[in-house]
């Protein structure tokens, strides 16, 4: 009975000793599991970024235009609300166009007087010609007179004070229609004709286009299609010429300006596919391609104060990689899923840069 009491711990103790093996067996599989796992998982993520770079510091971006008025005035309609989306020609607003109708009609009455004056100046050239033809013919005669009585004077039929007389009535007729061309010279300028073209009436034109041009400038249009934003005027405020009124976000076109760390930009080349993911749309998957990629970066560092450069302290042995702007273009918007600017983004460069450079 003793040496069967004896045997019953000593078979207890080696089944403790077997399962305590076991364990510890079993737990450095596992850590030694977990340090592979995290190592290989380590290398797939660096593999994958590397051939496909990714980052979460992207942010939806578009063209914003400053609608301004071509001309002042008060607001007398206001066509749209904020954030409201328009359409290319779209009225946004009108600035009072009384003066600039006062304007056209001073404009029309000045090309009608123009036109009356042209037409007096017009008479005044006719004049002017018919006054050369004048002093001309009285030249003429006064030369052929004057040719006549020379002869005569050698016979004594004639004195020579008559023909000092003649020489003198020609000197004044020849000088009376140098007079009478410079006169129709100075006519014709003052008609402004050259080629056909009126000067006087092409000014008096152009300044009926400026104000009907003004007077076209007080209905303002949406250049394109977008979305007003940042309106913060009513009807009757004062618009002043090129002072910004709003905003328009331009619809047409739509990006995302990725931050990628300079280490992969190597992997990055215009053309490549992009997919782009929005927290404003989770789990929809949209796509672009990358137009170009930031070729410089502000640097405070070595920046001028003053006359001096603007030098930082920094630890050598720390070396941080810069993030370069990536512009990548998206697709066209669905209406169904319209981009806001700022919306932050998820990007992932796709292809390879080889294989997209051969084929470029």
């Amino acid at each position: 009975m003793v040496s069967h009491v004896d045997s019953e711990p000593d078979s207890e103790q080696g089944a403790s000793s077997d399962s305590s093996y076991i364990q510890r067996f079993v737990g450095r599989a596992v850590g030694i599991g977990i340090v592979l796992g995290a190592v290989l998982l380590s290398l797939w993520v660096n593999r994958d970024l590397s051939i496909w770079p990714r980052t979460d510091d992207a942010y939806v971006r578009a063209n914003t235009v400053g609608i301004a008025p071509h001309v002042s005035g008060p607001i007398v309609q206001l066509s749209v609300v904020d954030n409201q989306p328009v359409s290319e020609g779209e009225v946004l607003f009108v600035v009072d166009p009384r003066p600039y109708q006062v304007a056209v009609a001073r404009a029309e009455a000045e090309l009608l007087m123009t036109d009356l004056k042209i037409e007096g100046m017009e008479g005044a050239v006719r004049a002017a010609e018919a006054e050369v033809e004048r002093r001309k013919a009285e030249a003429e005669y006064a030369v052929q007179y004057l040719e006549r009585l020379r002869p005569l004077l050698e016979k004594e039929f004639v004195t020579p004070n008559q023909v000092f007389e003649a020489e003198s009535l020609a000197s004044a007729a020849s000088s009376a229609m140098e007079r009478a061309r410079f006169e129709l010279d100075q006519a014709k300028k003052e008609l402004g004709d050259l080629d056909g073209i009126n000067a006087h009436r092409k000014a008096a034109e152009a300044k009926l286009l400026e104000a009907e041009l003004n007077l076209g400038y007080c209905e303002v249009l949406a250049p394109f299609d977008g979305y007003v934003t940042n309106l913060n005027i009513a009807v009757g405020e004062y618009a002043n010429r090129g002072e910004h009124v709003f905003a328009l976000v331009d619809n047409r076109k739509w990006y995302v300006m990725a931050n990628f760390s300079e280490v992969f930009l190597e992997n990055i080349k215009p053309g490549m596919k992009a997919e782009v993911y929005l927290m404003s749309y989770p789990g929809r998957l949209f796509e672009g391609e990358v137009q170009g990629i930031g070729w410089a970066l502000w640097q405070r560092n070595g920046s001028t104060v003053g006359i001096l450069p603007d030098v930082e302290t920094s630890l050598n042995w720390v070396r941080l990689a810069q993030r370069f702007p990536v512009r990548v273009v998206l697709e066209k918007p669905d209406p169904d899923f319209p981009f806001r600017m700022g919306s932050t983004a998820v990007v992932t460069i796709k292809g390879f840069p080889s294989v997209l450079s051969e084929s470029r």
